[in-house]
């Protein structure tokens, strides 16, 4: 399993992830390719080798062109009132990956939903310069490019530092940590450690990022061989160095057939209906189990029941304890290890008369299995106006003809 780490000593932005993961070897290239096919222009970028205290770092400098700013004055600042449905048409119109475009997007909603909280508003009316800068844009969509790039099973951040005092914003001084980054760490739940440092160390796009990627948070690096490190430097100095550590670790803990040691989590409930069950389920899955299922049972006195069943790493036991105890009626979980082997799997694409449809190839030896990835099917589906099943079998058929 391939581990990537976020050491955020220095805290966390949009412009050191991106120099971190390109300076551990990911795709400098599909970034530059990918940002282009955005369709926006009037800015610039440099991506050049740096130190920070004596450690050799990439800086990712997005600089504005006058080009942008003869726009901002011809159409009042259009670039500072982008929201997200407009940034959402930037992203699918763009020619990025599947993936990398799901990323991106989910960055900006889950950025826009924090904003529009603390301004009072939905995240669909939100319309100001955190979100629709071009900067901004520039920044998460190159995260999203490199993370889809180096494709890590897992993504785990460290304590994040944070400064102190004020920053100074549109509506005057504001409080570090600013409002929104306060609100995006509270929600995704990761840790800080706030110092007597003065300035802001994690800004809203940075803890964006990470709210987005993170299955663990506030975790040491986890053991493994270690396969690259990056830094991506910040523009600011300080006293320590003031940059972001990636790690690409390989995890040792699996056994020579393909396995490794999970959790399984079960609950019995006779008192929780459908619906809760449904949305726990999917709350469990959106924060890294690695399955969910409930099964009908009956219990004491004849009472129809549901065994809710959780599959986890063993670092998610407790994030997955409080999901199940939050959204359900249990007042209690079981908990046991399994071990598990699992197929190798690699996520690709294959083209098709529907266009480039997403496929996961599975292998265990000579055995090799390749399934269509049900999302990418049902879009296409959409844009074709043909039936699922349409999609399926032209993916079968190509892939039998490759065999």
């Amino acid at each position: 399993m391939k581990k990537l780490y976020f050491d955020c000593f220095s805290g966390i932005s949009g412009d050191m992830t991106a120099a971190a993961l390109i300076d551990m070897g990911a795709n400098r290239d599909k970034v530059e390719k990918g940002l282009r096919s955005l369709g926006v222009s009037g800015y610039e970028i440099n991506i050049f080798d740096t130190q920070k205290n004596g450690i050799s770092a990439k800086m990712f400098d997005v600089a504005l062109t006058g080009n942008e700013h003869e726009h901002e004055h011809e159409h009042e600042h259009e670039h500072d009132h982008r929201g997200l449905c407009e940034i959402r048409e930037i992203i699918n119109g763009s020619a990025l990956s599947e993936n990398a475009r799901d990323i991106a997007i989910k960055i900006f909603e889950i950025l826009a939903k924090a904003e529009g909280k603390i301004h009072g508003k939905s995240p669909e009316e939100v319309h100001f310069h955190e979100v629709g800068a071009v900067d901004s844009i520039v920044d998460i969509v190159a995260a999203a490019i490199l993370i889809d790039d180096l494709s890590p099973d897992e993504i785990i951040f460290s304590v994040m530092r944070e400064g102190t005092g004020f920053v100074k914003c549109q509506h005057g001084l504001i409080p570090v940590p600013v409002p929104a980054t306060a609100e995006l760490i509270k929600e995704c739940g990761a840790h800080v450690e706030l110092t007597d440092i003065k300035g802001e160390m994690i800004t809203p796009t940075g803890a964006a990022i990470a709210a987005a990627l993170g299955n663990v948070f506030g975790a040491p690096c986890p053991k493994g061989k270690i396969i690259s490190v990056g830094y991506g430097a910040g523009h600011k100095d300080f006293e320590h160095p003031n940059v972001l550590r990636t790690v690409i670790i390989e995890d040792a803990a699996r056994d020579e057939e393909n396995g490794d040691i999970v959790l399984v989590l079960e609950s019995n409930m006779d008192d929780c209906t459908g619906e809760k069950m449904a949305f726990c389920m999917e709350k469990l899955m959106e924060n890294g189990a690695l399955d969910v299922f409930a099964s009908p049972i009956l219990m004491k006195k004849g009472r129809p029941a549901y065994i809710l069943s959780c599959i986890c790493d063993k670092d998610k036991k407790d994030e997955m304890a409080r999901i199940i105890f939050k959204h359900t009626s249990t007042i209690g979980i079981r908990i046991r290890e399994t071990k598990r082997i699992k197929m190798a799997r690699e996520k690709g694409a294959i083209s098709t008369p529907y266009g480039e449809i997403g496929i996961k190839t599975c292998t265990f030896g000579d055995i090799k299995k390749v399934s269509t990835e049900y999302e990418s099917a049902k879009n296409a589906a959409k844009t074709y106006d043909v039936s699922i099943g349409d999609i399926y079998s032209a993916v079968e058929r190509i892939v039998q003809e490759d065999e």
